[in-house]
């Protein structure tokens, strides 16, 4: 007799399939990989965009994609597609990070957060008057908030290609300050860069929300009956004027930090559920039909083991780091240099505003705002952080790249200038993460970093 498909011994090839897909799994949640991968998709970008083929890379974002039921039909380009409709989830994660944050990460208790707080509002204060004090004229000045978003997936990439020659507490800092300039990012948006509020779109808007917590309420927590209401978020937000992707943070704030309430402890269900798997297994001589509701039970125990907010995040970083943000960069830096007009009014003093905002005013305000935070005793540096690296910080937050790009789209209308924009967001980000790698590799090697202060 043959023993039963489930108790036969892997095959060599099944043994390096396994291995080989937890190896990839591995590598698609390394920090420094997703950076490489935005960084290619920004180079494929601009190439693409300066080639003989530059009428396509143009074309192709301006295709038409429509959904529509019955008479009605929705029809927006394929750049609309991608920055308001798939950022969203780029928006719904970033909200879920700030979410565990303020729950039990940086963002815990004031005294966690004030450094990286304060230190924030510095990167995001002297960055824009640098800015501002370049371009003080309209349109110009409508693109002061441009320089004051941090790109977490390239900050903490060009982080961990320093490897362990920086200290933890630096790596901590970062994280904290790069969410909270993305909080900073979605005011601004929110507060600046959305048209006048239509009452009847936040009455939807409100609607989802209600779904959502009635959801929630009755102890749904399947992550896919909540696609509905979302969307009926996104919907009344756009109907608003306020930037639809807001619906993401929306949805993210809403994200519970708890594993749910259920009538049996989950890992009670989990392991109940194995012993009936192992019971009727050796019952029925290895037939797997009446394994379905054990198996079922195995899943819903497993996934209420898991808070939804670290369940559901984990499952949407793969797809965000290496999908929704390499495609996003992928439309928006392509920047064609031929467009940009360096005779048009404007164009230098943008380009200039946004590299010297980015590359000296980051680092700047947040090291002047974390220096007189710490000699006013508002706060203190955390334990094995020195001042090299609260600068290596504002250096690396100097990469404005994902959300300083977003910020420019729904800044400018002019394309001259709003290219000059882009343009300025690449040379910064570029010039940021070389000073960044370069100040990192030749001031925090290990010998030297817990001697300076």
């Amino acid at each position: 007799m043959s023993l039963p498909q489930s108790r036969r011994t892997p095959t060599r090839a099944q043994i390096a399939t396994q291995r080989a897909f937890r190896a990839i799994e591995r590598f698609m949640h390394i920090e420094a990989v997703s950076g490489v991968t935005l960084l290619v998709a920004a180079a494929a970008a601009l190439v693409w965009a300066n080639s003989p083929w530059a009428a396509t890379y143009h074309a192709l974002w301006h295709t038409p994609l429509s959904i529509g039921i019955g008479d009605f039909v929705f029809s927006r380009s394929l750049h609309f597609w991608i920055n308001d409709a798939l950022m969203t989830v780029f928006f719904l994660v970033v909200g879920m990070e700030v979410r565990r944050e303020i729950h039990y990460g940086a963002l815990a208790s004031v005294k966690l957060a004030s450094l990286p707080i304060i230190a924030a509002i510095g990167g995001v204060v002297v960055p824009a008057l640098i800015y501002v004090s370049v371009n003080s004229r309209p349109p110009l000045i409508d693109g002061w908030a441009v320089p004051t978003a941090t790109d977490i997936a390239f900050a903490v990439g060009m982080l961990a290609i320093l490897g362990r020659s920086v200290p933890p507490g630096v790596r901590i800092l970062l994280l904290a300050l790069a969410i909270i300039d993305d909080i900073a990012a979605v005011l601004i948006i929110a507060l600046f860069y959305s048209g006048g509020l239509d009452t009847a779109g936040l009455l939807v808007a409100a609607l989802g929300i209600l779904a959502v917590i009635g959801l929630q309420r009755i102890g749904i927590g399947s992550a896919y009956a909540y696609i509905l209401p979302g969307a009926v978020i996104w919907i009344g937000l756009l109907q608003t004027g306020a930037h639809p992707t807001l619906a993401g943070v929306v949805l993210g704030l809403m994200t519970p930090v708890l594993p749910g309430r259920t009538r049996e402890p989950a890992i009670d269900a989990a392991m109940r559920a194995v012993s009936d798997c192992a019971r009727r297994l050796s019952g029925v001589g290895g037939e797997t039909g009446p394994l379905a509701q054990p198996l079922r039970e195995l899943r819903l125990a497993q996934r209420d083991l898991q808070a939804p907010v670290v369940r559901v995040g984990a499952a949407l970083h793969p797809w965000v780091a290496y999908g929704i943000m390499p495609l996003f960069a992928l439309a928006n830096a392509g920047v064609t240099l031929d467009a940009v007009d360096l005779g048009a009014p404007g164009a230098v003093a943008v380009i200039g505003g946004v590299v010297a905002a980015l590359a000296l005013g980051k680092p700047a305000g947040i090291l002047l705002a974390s220096w007189i935070a710490v000699r006013l005793g508002l706060c203190r540096l955390p334990p094995g952080v020195t001042w090299a690296g609260v600068l290596l910080m504002g250096l690396l937050a100097g990469i404005g790249f994902t959300m300083s790009i977003f910020i420019a789209n729904l800044a400018f209308t002019d394309e001259t200038l709003l290219a000059a924009a882009k343009l300025g967001v690449l040379l910064a980000s570029t010039l940021a993460a070389i000073l960044g790698l370069v100040y990192g590799a030749t001031f925090l090697h290990p010998r030297g970093t817990s001697q300076r202060s």
